[in-house]
Order: C-alpha cells, then structure tokens, then sequence
C-alpha cells in the first residue's frame, strides 16, 4: 500500500520536531533497547502518523498533550484509535507529563503490553499440573 505523499511528508517534519516526552521515550525505544522491541517513530499508517510503532508487535504508542484534553479531540482520538484496533494495531495512550515524569510507571505498562503474563491457572484435579 502506498502511503500519500503528504502523510509522508508530515511524517519527516514530525520527526525533526519531537516534544520532550517523544524524545525521552524515543531514546529508550530506539535500535531495540526496550525488551529488544524494534519502534519505528512518527510511522504513517493509511492516514494516521503513529507517534512510536512496532510492527512485530502491532502496538502504536501515543503521547498526548495538553491539545488532546478537549472533548472534541479526546473523540478524535477514540476514533482514531478504534479504526487502528480494527485494522489489527493495538493502541496505548499516554500523556506527555506521565512520560516525563512517572516514567518507569509508562514502561511497565508497555512491557505487560509486549510479554503478558499467562493468567493463573486454577490447580488441576490431580494436583499434579495434570
């Protein structure tokens, strides 16, 4: 598929111009360092621009400012994020502030995200893992 060449273009712009939370949590995704998770960062996808996006693992990262807290964007968003869940991306959202300032908090999320843990198996009738 073809990415428009105005999509591309917004891309590379939003690449030289990352906020301070996209540069913080660019630096610990970046060349595999989180888990060994490959990001790409402002990825387009049909005609949205993914702030950071694993292809491997389907899963887009969002940060959001102060510009998101508005209804009309916060719908926006939800819509967005809907038709990413639907072509098969999963979407994490985050504020810019929680990055920057509960940021081992932002990564433990991401983390359960990429390695969920199997769920407690209730104990088999022989007690025995049977």
């Amino acid at each position: 598929m073809t990415v428009p060449q105005n999509i591309l273009s917004n891309a590379r712009k939003l690449r030289a111009q990352l906020t301070d939370a996209e540069q913080l949590l660019w630096y610990i995704l970046r060349d595999r360092r989180f888990c060994g998770v490959k990001f790409r960062r402002q990825h387009p996808c049909d005609n949205y621009i993914l702030d950071f996006y694993s292809y491997d693992a389907k899963l887009a990262i969002e940060l959001d400012g102060g510009g998101h807290g508005g209804d009309e964007q916060r719908l926006h968003d939800e819509e967005r994020s809907r038709a990413l869940e639907i072509a098969g991306v999963k979407v994490l959202r985050f504020w810019n502030h929680e990055v920057l300032d509960s940021l081992e908090d932002v990564l433990e999320r991401l983390h359960a995200e990429l390695f969920p843990s199997p769920g407690l198996r209730p104990p088999s009738p022989g007690g025995r893992g049977e």
